[in-house]
């Protein structure tokens, strides 16, 4: 009887919670797409005007890559508050600290300005922002997974991890239509404007928030567990303790898909003006479309999911990235906006789209919900400051020593996919991965 109340509860309230848990993740992606792109092309020149052009896009990718190192941090502090405080309150807690930090951005001085100040309160705000986003998308499929029933999990949870791409989006769109002014206007103050208009939707994602309920999953939890339980309970500890191999496994997961995010959305655009010589617009451009392709894929990937298996679904896009890293770069490499804009798109479209469409459910699946949103948040930022935020800084540095070559970029993706195809075949053999197995079982014989 519980268990129906459950999903009656869910079924009331799943698009509140998918729309909350997405526009959350929308705009946490918003900014770092925006940041991203900044990296690539004028944040070398605001802040680092003293560097030449190499070492001022590895400075500026430099801070890019600290705001993933504070984010398991964030990760660590924010999940505790999901897990021993509810999810809602810890959704609220993201939005708003990377709310201040995004606006602040906007507000920053430059290097002509105050010199060396400027530099070092970037890397404070970049601090401040990714440990706001450290929990933001572990939050948002935490919560929505609980909402799901077990075999629409992997669809519900693509939502979110596609509008991680749509918040790229509109941050590359964004970029594009103020990089069209003027170069004085541009480097003066119109650079300020993308990051100073995310006020307004970090306001109305606050609101939206603060209106959720609770997940039926989370309460059930807590009102098994006795009172002592609760106030002793620290999620971390709990997770280390009892889920190593599954946090390892989530870890190695990630590896590839962070590798191959970071590569296509941000180190590609320095690379095609930077090195290649190609015209900024036709980089963004093609850009653009790459990921209002991974839009239409990522929930395709989510419904193969729920239908063959998480595991099996994240497998297949590690293997397909794996052996389209060759094709992608020979593509780029051509100075072909259309031959570019192809690759980008097959890969972010068909490997990405497993990869994401599988994502939420495969780690979701990792854990109990006494401590997984921790799980979740320690598999996703772990691997976003080991590998996902260091990817365009190394692989920046691999084509300088390569001479302009991509060869290493080429290595450095396909091992990485290499380890997500072995970790995602690991996760099957987990125990909790049995369950989605009897679940596909079920729902196919109910079909």
């Amino acid at each position: 009887m519980q268990h129906a109340h459950a999903q009656q509860v869910s079924r009331k309230n799943i698009r509140r919670a998918v729309f909350a848990s997405t526009l959350g993740t929308i705009i946490e992606w918003y900014d770092y797409g925006l940041y991203a792109a900044a990296s690539g092309l004028i944040i070398n020149k605001l802040f680092f005007p003293q560097l030449s052009q190499l070492a001022g896009v590895l400075a500026a990718f430099a801070t890019f890559a600290v705001g993933f190192v504070i984010r398991p941090v964030g990760g660590i502090v924010i999940s505790h508050i999901g897990d021993k405080y509810g999810r809602k309150p810890a959704l609220v807690f993201c939005v708003t600290i990377m709310g201040a930090a995004t606006v602040g951005l906007g507000l920053l001085p430059t290097y002509q300005q105050v010199g060396m100040l400027a530099p070092a309160l970037l890397v404070l705000l970049r601090l401040m922002q990714g440990f706001g986003a450290g929990a933001e998308l572990a939050g948002a499929i935490t919560l929505i997974a609980e909402y799901t029933p077990p075999s629409r999990r992997a669809f519900f949870t693509s939502i979110p991890n596609a509008a991680t791409n749509f918040g790229v989006l509109i941050a590359i769109t964004t970029f594009l239509v103020i990089s069209s002014v003027p170069e004085n206007i541009l480097y003066s103050w119109a650079w300020r404007v993308p990051f100073l208009i995310s006020l307004v939707l970090f306001g109305v994602a606050i609101y939206i928030r603060s209106k959720l309920d609770e997940t039926p999953e989370y309460i059930a939890a807590m009102e098994k567990a006795s009172e002592r339980a609760r106030k002793e309970k620290v999620p971390v500890a709990e997770l280390f303790r009892n889920s190593r191999r599954e946090v390892l496994c989530g870890f190695l997961a990630m590896g590839g898909h962070q590798a191959l995010s970071y590569v296509l959305n941000t180190f590609a655009l320095s690379y095609m003006t930077n090195t290649l010589g190609m015209a900024k617009s036709d980089s963004l451009i093609a850009l653009i479309i790459a990921l209002a392709f991974s839009l239409l894929c990522a929930p395709v990937g989510g419904m193969l999911a729920d239908r063959y298996g998480s595991g099996n679904v994240f497998a297949a896009g590690a293997l397909i990235a794996l052996s389209l890293v060759w094709p992608l770069f020979h593509m780029i490499d051509s100075k072909d906006v259309v031959l570019a804009t192809i690759a980008m798109s097959a890969v972010y479209g068909i490997s990405w789209g497993c990869t994401c469409g599988a994502q939420g459910s495969f780690l979701s699946n990792l854990f109990p919900t006494q401590y997984r949103f921790s799980g979740i948040a320690m598999c996703r930022e772990l691997s976003g400051a080991i590998i996902g935020g260091p990817t365009p800084f190394i692989a920046t540095a691999l084509v300088a020593y390569a001479n302009g070559k991509p060869t290493g970029v080429m290595l450095f993706l396909a091992v990485f996919c290499l380890l997500t195809l072995i970790a995602a075949l690991w996760g099957k053999r987990l125990s909790r991965h049995q369950d989605e197995q009897q679940v596909l079982r079920e729902s196919g014989s109910t079909a």
